[in-house]
């Protein structure tokens, strides 16, 4: 029998109980009840419309609010339903009985005693009363067990189809897998597209096929062949060629696949494209134009990553603490606008071209320590609320905090500046230290506020030949030999007045 002829039957059998149980009210009781509800008709019709409304409101509730990620998975089975205990049924017997006794009893006595000729007549109608009591309170027990059973049943075929449901996930999962193995790149595409009409189908396994495409990312990517191949091998050249290609392809598919589930509320997507903030592990992974703008990312190990091309995190927002440690940019990089919730890991980082942290907002602890800047380093607006370390950096271009807030203290401790270093209107929560820098460029500090020190000791100057005159921080100048960093004792003296 199927669930919906059960649930039929289950109805049924309820109501005509519970017409059995009002077929012994006299018909008198029915006109005044009906006199009665006639007279507040307003107050029936209110909560008739409160009752639907209730019912209206918990059945699109137990749909699923809006908010909720759609899935077409069977959902498993709900907690186990304890087992009816051997003394449920004797006991509900009991229980009949005693309701039959009990109503028949007490309806023997409400007789009354002064009518002899329909004595009789009355004692057999309180009789058939009250077993039809005591036949509603046994068909409400059964009932009841019609119900466990019911949901007995629901759960049955709910395992059933979950059951199903996960053999056929994983089926599909292990041959996206394998398609993703293929030497034929058409075939490894198939695969990507597969995983990710799985995941969509499929919320909770999102994050382990996200994590089959970020280990597809890590892998090795081989190199382009070169020009010195074709000269000695035109058709393996061509060959090469065409693998790496197919290769390229492959990986920005991936790329963008990730990218794509990884926004939020973009105008025009269908429901349901972002995953969520997915983990993501691309360590060592080789990352072709890597663009992504706009991202929630939960955690992102890029560390060792090589970034082939410009990459972009605009405006991306990173809730966990990305880790970049060692990673290399190959050409421009931008993370203006991008939001660090917990800060970020930059340390021993390599940006051979412009990279771009303008109005970007670092609310955790930010670590550049160690860090390479071949071209310009743009900081403008940005903020640090915590510490920011740029210890022992390296600056071959313009590195610019114009503006910039640093929330805590500062630490640009054995840096080396071979270009233009400009903090303008910056400000700074803490102190400051450049301690054994080395500035090679020309050098502006034109500080709006700072609450904390300057400290410069064991810093050097090398002056260009031709460049401009250095503004240093108030209370501080050049030595005389114009090779070190001492404090002004004008600016002392007129502090103590």
């Amino acid at each position: 029998m199927t669930i919906r002829a059960s649930t039929a039957l289950l109805i049924s059998g309820a109501v005509l109980l519970f017409l059995a149980l009002l077929t012994p009210v006299p018909t008198e009781w029915w006109l005044k009840a009906f006199r009665e509800l006639s007279d507040l008709w307003l107050a029936v019709a209110i909560a008739a419309f409160g009752v639907t409304a209730s019912t209206f409101g918990m059945w699109f509730r137990r749909r699923g609010s809006p908010g909720e990620t759609p899935s077409a998975a069977p959902l498993p089975p709900d907690r186990q339903l304890r087992p009816i205990q051997s003394w449920v049924i004797p006991a509900g017997a009991l229980v009949v009985v005693v309701v039959t006794c009990t109503a028949t009893l007490w309806l023997q006595w409400a007789v009354p005693k002064d009518s002899n000729s329909q004595k009789a007549q009355l004692r057999i109608d309180a009789i058939r009363t009250g077993l039809s009591v005591g036949a509603g309170t046994a068909g409400s027990l059964a009932l009841l067990l019609a119900l466990r059973r019911q949901q007995l049943a629901e759960r049955t075929q709910q395992a059933t189809e979950y059951d199903a449901g996960e053999k056929r996930v994983t089926e599909l999962y292990v041959k996206a897998a394998e398609q993703l193995g293929s030497e034929k790149a058409p075939v490894r595409l198939a695969g990507l597209y597969a995983l990710e009409r799985l995941a969509q189908a499929n919320p909770m396994h999102r994050q382990s096929i996200t994590e089959v495409i970020c280990a597809y990312l890590r892998m090795p990517l081989p190199p382009a062949p070169t020009t010195a191949e074709a000269a000695n091998n035109l058709a393996e050249h061509a060959q090469q060629e065409e693998k790496w290609s197919g290769e390229r392809q492959v990986r920005l598919a991936a790329q963008r696949l990730l990218v794509r589930h990884a926004k939020h509320d973009v105008q025009g997507a269908p429901e349901g494209m972002f995953w969520g903030n997915l983990n993501l592990d691309l360590a060592e992974a080789t990352l072709i134009n890597a663009d992504f703008s706009g991202t929630q990312i939960g955690a992102l190990n890029c560390r060792g990553s090589k970034f082939v091309g410009y990459a972009s995190f605009r405006g991306a927002i990173f809730h966990s603490r990305p880790d970049f440690q060692g990673a290399n940019f190959d050409a421009e990089a931008s993370f203006a606008g991008s939001r660090f919730i917990l800060g970020a890991d930059f340390i021993k980082s390599h940006f051979k071209d412009t990279v771009r942290f303008a109005r970007s907002q670092f609310e955790g602890e930010a670590d550049f320590t160690s860090g390479a800047f071949e071209g310009a380093a743009l900081f403008d607006n940005s903020s640090f609320k915590a510490d920011a370390d740029f210890s022992h950096c390296t600056s071959r271009g313009n590195l610019r905090f114009s503006r910039t807030k640093f929330g805590k203290d500062a630490w640009f401790e054995g840096s080396r500046f071979h270009e233009r270093l400009a903090f303008d209107r910056a400000t700074f929560g803490g102190d400051a230290s450049f301690d054994s820098a080395r500035f090679e460029g020309q050098i502006s500090f034109r500080i709006l506020e700072i609450a904390g020190n300057f400290d410069f000791t064991a810093a050097t100057v090398i002056k260009k030949e031709g460049s401009r005159a250095n503004t240093w921080p108030n209370g501080w100048k050049e030595s005389a030999a114009g090779d070190r960093i001492e404090k002004d004792p004008k600016f002392e003296i007129d502090s103590s007045e």
